[in-house]
């Protein structure tokens, strides 16, 4: 089982650009979702690894997630599909594993060329884009087809965004939408 997920961002992005450029390459739109997550520590609490319930209102799953580096290629993922996430939650705070916080973002999901091309908003973030696919050529050459390229790639997860404008992504117990704040 291939671990690896192989996955970088494009920051300053505008999402109406990115829309255009994929239309224009026929890449149709896989869903739009409204995502709601706990994280979690792990036991013992690991600086880089954490454990996130997540749902997008079709799915809900159960993640561990470990980065090892800043690289496309530098984050671990073992995930599974869970049947109810507020059970999920009710069985984890039964076993003493209680949520540090827990976040909302909204995604657009495209799929280009079997890789995944999404438009991430989250509050108080600019949109990005993530694309994710199963090796990192793949996501550089996804990159080039959106007319990107590799050294606007960058690798860094979203807890590195929250911390770049003074946010510890550890210490916000909510992380919503205010109201006015654009969330799609």
């Amino acid at each position: 089982m291939n671990n690896i997920e192989h996955e970088a961002k494009l920051l300053g992005i505008n999402p109406v650009e990115i829309r255009q450029k994929l239309e224009k390459l026929g890449v149709v739109k896989v869903g739009e979702y409204n995502f709601r997550r706990y994280v979690f520590d792990t036991i013992p609490a690991t600086q880089n690894r954490w454990v996130r319930l997540r749902s997008n209102g079709v799915e809900t799953t159960l993640t561990v997630k470990e980065i090892e580096s800043d690289a496309i290629g530098g984050t671990k993922e073992w995930e599974i599909v869970v049947s109810d996430m507020d059970s999920a939650l009710i069985i984890l705070e039964k076993i003493g594993i209680k949520p540090r916080g827990y976040q909302e973002n909204n995604r657009e999901e495209y799929n280009l060329d079997g890789v995944q091309v999404v438009i991430d908003h989250w509050p108080k973030l600019d949109p990005y884009v993530e694309i994710e696919a199963e090796n990192s050529k793949a996501v550089v050459a996804t990159a080039e087809k959106l007319g990107f390229s590799y050294d606007d790639l960058v690798a860094s997860n979203t807890s590195d965004l929250y911390k770049a404008i003074g946010i510890d992504l550890k210490e916000v117990a909510e992380l919503k939408f205010t109201p006015g704040e654009k969330n799609a």
